[in-house]
Protein backbone atom coordinates (compact mmCIF):
# COMPACT_ATOMS: atom_id res chain seq x y z
CA UNK A 1 0.00 0.00 0.00
CA UNK A 2 0.96 3.50 -0.36
CA UNK A 3 -0.60 6.80 0.42
CA UNK A 4 -1.38 10.40 -0.17
CA UNK A 5 1.40 13.22 0.19
CA UNK A 6 4.48 10.73 0.03
CA UNK A 7 6.63 8.61 -2.77
CA UNK A 8 6.92 4.88 -3.09
CA UNK A 9 9.03 3.68 -5.13
CA UNK A 10 7.80 0.22 -6.41
CA UNK A 11 9.82 -3.18 -6.80
CA UNK A 12 10.09 -3.96 -10.43
CA UNK A 13 11.75 -2.64 -13.23
CA UNK A 14 12.99 0.91 -14.43
CA UNK A 15 13.70 2.91 -17.05
CA UNK A 16 15.66 6.21 -17.66
CA UNK A 17 13.40 8.87 -19.12
CA UNK A 18 14.88 11.58 -21.74
CA UNK A 19 15.52 14.69 -18.75
CA UNK A 20 17.72 11.44 -16.91
CA UNK A 21 15.07 11.14 -14.20
CA UNK A 22 14.43 7.25 -13.19
CA UNK A 23 10.55 6.49 -13.48
CA UNK A 24 9.49 2.65 -12.15
CA UNK A 25 7.78 0.41 -15.12
CA UNK A 26 4.47 -1.20 -13.87
CA UNK A 27 4.22 -3.85 -16.33
CA UNK A 28 1.33 -6.09 -14.94
CA UNK A 29 -0.98 -2.59 -13.98
CA UNK A 30 -4.23 -1.14 -15.19
CA UNK A 31 -3.25 2.25 -16.84
CA UNK A 32 -4.45 5.51 -15.29
CA UNK A 33 -8.30 6.54 -15.67
CA UNK A 34 -8.99 3.03 -15.87
CA UNK A 35 -12.63 2.32 -14.32
CA UNK A 36 -13.53 -0.41 -11.24
CA UNK A 37 -17.15 0.06 -10.79
CA UNK A 38 -17.01 3.67 -8.73
CA UNK A 39 -13.42 4.54 -8.69
CA UNK A 40 -11.46 5.32 -11.36
CA UNK A 41 -7.26 4.88 -10.68
CA UNK A 42 -5.11 7.63 -10.60
CA UNK A 43 -1.57 5.93 -10.25
CA UNK A 44 0.28 2.74 -8.95
CA UNK A 45 1.38 3.09 -5.67
CA UNK A 46 3.48 -0.10 -5.07
CA UNK A 47 3.31 -3.54 -6.82
CA UNK A 48 5.09 -6.68 -5.86
CA UNK A 49 4.86 -10.23 -6.40
CA UNK A 50 1.46 -10.60 -4.58
CA UNK A 51 -0.27 -7.47 -6.20
CA UNK A 52 -0.82 -3.79 -7.39
CA UNK A 53 -1.75 -1.35 -5.24
CA UNK A 54 -3.21 1.84 -6.69
CA UNK A 55 -4.43 5.67 -5.49
CA UNK A 56 -7.50 5.69 -6.80
CA UNK A 57 -10.77 8.28 -6.90
CA UNK A 58 -13.96 7.38 -5.43
CA UNK A 59 -16.52 9.00 -7.86
CA UNK A 60 -19.72 8.76 -5.96
CA UNK A 61 -17.90 10.55 -2.73
CA UNK A 62 -15.79 12.49 -4.74
CA UNK A 63 -12.82 11.54 -2.36
CA UNK A 64 -8.80 9.48 -2.89
CA UNK A 65 -8.76 5.96 -1.35
CA UNK A 66 -6.17 3.37 -2.05
CA UNK A 67 -6.89 -0.05 -4.10
CA UNK A 68 -4.87 -3.61 -3.72
CA UNK A 69 -5.76 -5.59 -6.93
CA UNK A 70 -4.99 -9.69 -5.84
CA UNK A 71 -2.29 -10.79 -8.87
CA UNK A 72 0.20 -12.94 -7.60
CA UNK A 73 2.55 -13.11 -10.90
CA UNK A 74 3.84 -16.39 -9.66
CA UNK A 75 0.56 -17.93 -10.40
CA UNK A 76 -1.38 -15.41 -12.74
CA UNK A 77 -0.83 -13.18 -15.94
CA UNK A 78 -2.91 -10.34 -16.98
CA UNK A 79 -4.41 -10.22 -20.67
CA UNK A 80 -4.42 -7.18 -23.21
CA UNK A 81 -8.31 -6.63 -21.86
CA UNK A 82 -7.24 -6.33 -18.00
CA UNK A 83 -8.60 -9.68 -17.10
CA UNK A 84 -6.28 -11.68 -15.01
CA UNK A 85 -6.29 -15.28 -15.44
CA UNK A 86 -3.97 -18.30 -14.14
CA UNK A 87 -0.61 -19.00 -16.20
CA UNK A 88 -1.71 -22.67 -16.67
CA UNK A 89 -4.41 -25.00 -15.55
CA UNK A 90 -2.32 -26.35 -13.12
CA UNK A 91 -2.11 -22.95 -11.57
CA UNK A 92 -5.61 -22.75 -11.23
CA UNK A 93 -6.61 -23.80 -8.37
CA UNK A 94 -4.14 -22.09 -6.29
CA UNK A 95 -5.02 -18.53 -8.01
CA UNK A 96 -8.48 -19.47 -6.83
CA UNK A 97 -7.86 -20.77 -3.41
CA UNK A 98 -5.54 -17.59 -2.76
CA UNK A 99 -8.30 -15.24 -3.88
CA UNK A 100 -10.63 -17.03 -1.71
CA UNK A 101 -8.17 -16.28 0.75
CA UNK A 102 -7.53 -12.63 0.16
CA UNK A 103 -10.98 -12.12 0.10
CA UNK A 104 -11.41 -13.85 3.53
CA UNK A 105 -8.94 -11.87 4.99
CA UNK A 106 -10.52 -8.82 3.93
CA UNK A 107 -13.33 -9.42 5.53
CA UNK A 108 -11.33 -9.75 8.43
CA UNK A 109 -9.26 -6.35 8.27
CA UNK A 110 -13.10 -4.33 7.55
CA UNK A 111 -14.04 -5.57 10.90
CA UNK A 112 -10.96 -3.70 12.82
CA UNK A 113 -11.52 -0.31 13.88
CA UNK A 114 -8.17 0.66 15.34
CA UNK A 115 -6.39 4.43 14.72
CA UNK A 116 -2.96 2.49 14.02
CA UNK A 117 -4.61 -0.05 11.26
CA UNK A 118 -5.60 1.15 7.79
CA UNK A 119 -8.98 0.80 7.37
CA UNK A 120 -10.55 -1.43 4.95
CA UNK A 121 -13.64 0.20 3.59
CA UNK A 122 -14.85 -2.57 1.13
CA UNK A 123 -14.13 -5.41 -1.26
CA UNK A 124 -15.22 -6.63 -4.76
CA UNK A 125 -14.50 -9.11 -7.13
CA UNK A 126 -13.96 -8.00 -11.12
CA UNK A 127 -11.86 -8.58 -14.37
CA UNK A 128 -11.86 -12.56 -12.94
CA UNK A 129 -9.29 -10.85 -9.89
CA UNK A 130 -10.11 -8.94 -6.45
CA UNK A 131 -9.56 -6.20 -5.00
CA UNK A 132 -9.55 -4.18 -1.34
CA UNK A 133 -10.35 -0.59 -1.10
CA UNK A 134 -8.74 1.02 1.92
CA UNK A 135 -8.91 4.60 3.27
CA UNK A 136 -6.22 6.81 1.75
CA UNK A 137 -3.79 7.87 4.66
CA UNK A 138 -2.04 11.22 4.18
CA UNK A 139 1.65 11.47 5.72
CA UNK A 140 5.07 9.94 5.07
CA UNK A 141 6.50 6.31 5.24
CA UNK A 142 8.97 5.66 8.87
CA UNK A 143 11.88 5.12 6.07
CA UNK A 144 10.92 8.47 4.96
CA UNK A 145 10.37 10.08 8.39
CA UNK A 146 14.03 8.96 9.54
CA UNK A 147 15.58 10.21 6.82
CA UNK A 148 14.14 13.76 7.70
CA UNK A 149 14.44 13.64 10.73
CA UNK A 150 18.38 13.09 9.82
CA UNK A 151 19.16 11.88 13.07
CA UNK A 152 18.66 8.87 15.89
CA UNK A 153 14.86 9.35 17.01
CA UNK A 154 14.60 9.91 20.99
CA UNK A 155 13.18 7.41 22.97
CA UNK A 156 9.88 9.31 23.92
CA UNK A 157 9.45 9.85 19.82
CA UNK A 158 10.24 5.40 19.20
CA UNK A 159 7.82 5.33 21.82
CA UNK A 160 5.32 7.58 20.55
CA UNK A 161 5.36 4.92 16.86
CA UNK A 162 5.94 1.85 18.36
CA UNK A 163 3.61 1.90 21.45
CA UNK A 164 0.38 2.63 19.47
CA UNK A 165 1.89 -0.32 16.63
CA UNK A 166 1.99 -2.48 18.75
CA UNK A 167 -1.69 -2.33 19.83
CA UNK A 168 -2.58 -2.34 16.33
CA UNK A 169 -0.60 -5.57 16.39
CA UNK A 170 -2.43 -7.17 19.00
CA UNK A 171 -6.41 -6.54 17.61
CA UNK A 172 -4.93 -8.10 14.40
CA UNK A 173 -3.41 -11.11 16.52
CA UNK A 174 -6.18 -12.08 18.70
CA UNK A 175 -8.21 -12.43 16.13
CA UNK A 176 -5.94 -15.20 14.08
CA UNK A 177 -4.10 -13.32 11.74
CA UNK A 178 -0.61 -11.92 10.65
CA UNK A 179 1.06 -9.09 9.54
CA UNK A 180 4.04 -10.90 7.81
CA UNK A 181 5.92 -7.68 6.50
CA UNK A 182 6.25 -5.20 8.64
CA UNK A 183 9.31 -2.68 7.75
CA UNK A 184 9.65 1.01 7.32
CA UNK A 185 8.11 1.35 4.05
CA UNK A 186 4.69 -0.41 5.90
CA UNK A 187 4.59 2.23 8.73
CA UNK A 188 3.32 5.55 7.81
CA UNK A 189 3.59 8.55 10.18
CA UNK A 190 0.37 11.23 10.02
CA UNK A 191 0.79 14.84 9.83
CA UNK A 192 0.17 14.94 13.80
CA UNK A 193 2.63 12.33 14.39
CA UNK A 194 1.05 9.22 15.08
CA UNK A 195 1.54 5.46 13.29
CA UNK A 196 -0.50 3.40 10.65
CA UNK A 197 0.44 0.12 10.23
CA UNK A 198 -0.08 -0.59 6.13
CA UNK A 199 -0.12 -3.39 3.90
CA UNK A 200 -1.41 -6.70 4.81
CA UNK A 201 -1.38 -8.43 2.14
CA UNK A 202 1.55 -10.40 2.29
CA UNK A 203 0.89 -14.00 2.20
CA UNK A 204 2.71 -17.39 2.54
CA UNK A 205 1.88 -19.45 -0.78
CA UNK A 206 2.59 -22.93 -1.49
CA UNK A 207 1.74 -25.56 -4.17
CA UNK A 208 2.19 -29.01 -2.31
CA UNK A 209 3.02 -31.74 -4.08
CA UNK A 210 5.04 -30.17 -6.94
CA UNK A 211 8.15 -29.25 -7.96
CA UNK A 212 7.76 -25.79 -7.65
CA UNK A 213 7.25 -23.65 -4.21
CA UNK A 214 5.93 -20.49 -4.03
CA UNK A 215 7.58 -19.13 -1.31
CA UNK A 216 7.06 -16.08 1.52
CA UNK A 217 6.49 -12.40 0.15
CA UNK A 218 9.26 -11.24 2.84
CA UNK A 219 11.57 -8.31 2.88
CA UNK A 220 15.12 -9.61 3.33
CA UNK A 221 16.68 -7.88 6.60
CA UNK A 222 13.18 -7.88 8.37
CA UNK A 223 11.79 -10.97 7.83
CA UNK A 224 12.06 -13.00 10.35
CA UNK A 225 14.09 -16.98 10.27
CA UNK A 226 10.73 -18.76 9.43
CA UNK A 227 9.57 -16.99 6.73
CA UNK A 228 13.01 -18.09 4.73
CA UNK A 229 12.11 -21.61 5.25
CA UNK A 230 9.98 -23.75 2.78
CA UNK A 231 7.61 -24.83 5.85
CA UNK A 232 8.09 -22.47 8.75
CA UNK A 233 5.80 -21.98 11.24
CA UNK A 234 4.54 -18.20 11.65
CA UNK A 235 2.77 -16.66 14.26
CA UNK A 236 2.59 -13.40 16.27
CA UNK A 237 6.24 -14.25 16.86
CA UNK A 238 6.96 -13.26 13.25
CA UNK A 239 5.54 -9.66 13.54
CA UNK A 240 7.69 -8.94 16.83
CA UNK A 241 10.70 -10.04 15.23
CA UNK A 242 10.15 -7.99 12.35
CA UNK A 243 9.17 -4.66 14.55
CA UNK A 244 12.50 -5.57 16.72
CA UNK A 245 14.20 -5.41 12.64
CA UNK A 246 12.37 -2.06 12.29
CA UNK A 247 13.61 -0.69 15.85
CA UNK A 248 17.49 -2.21 15.31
Amino acid sequence: FGLGGFLIVASGRRRVSPGGISVAIHANALPSDYELGEYRLVSVLGEGGFGITYQAEDCNLNCPVAIKEYLPTQLAKRLEDGTVVSLSATHAPYFGDWKRRFLDEARVLARFRHPSIVRVLRFFEGNGTAYLVMEMEQGTTLEHYLKQLNRPPSQQELDAIIGPVLDGLGVVHAAGYLHRDIKPQNIIIRPDGSPVLIDFGAARLEVTGRSRTLTSVYTPGYAAPEQYAEHGRLGPWTDLYALGAVLY
